[in-house]
């Protein structure tokens, strides 16, 4: 599956164990109230690689 969705800025995915499914993210949009909503491979992209990021944050700090 290759994806662009549009949030802030455009967002470019190469998947090939998702779909194009959109699903809720449980927020809601503070100036609208709307629910927001985003591709599942970016949720589950979120709530996998948050780790991975903050430990190469912290070897970037400890390499000065």
């Amino acid at each position: 599956m290759v994806q662009v969705w549009k949030d802030t800025r455009l967002v470019r995915m190469i998947s090939t164990i998702h779909d194009a499914k959109i699903v809720n993210t449980g927020r809601k949009d503070r100036k609208t109230n709307v629910e927001m909503k985003k591709p599942y491979a970016v949720v589950q992209y979120n709530k996998f690689m948050k780790g991975i990021e903050r430990a190469d944050q912290c070897l970037i700090i400890t390499q000065f």
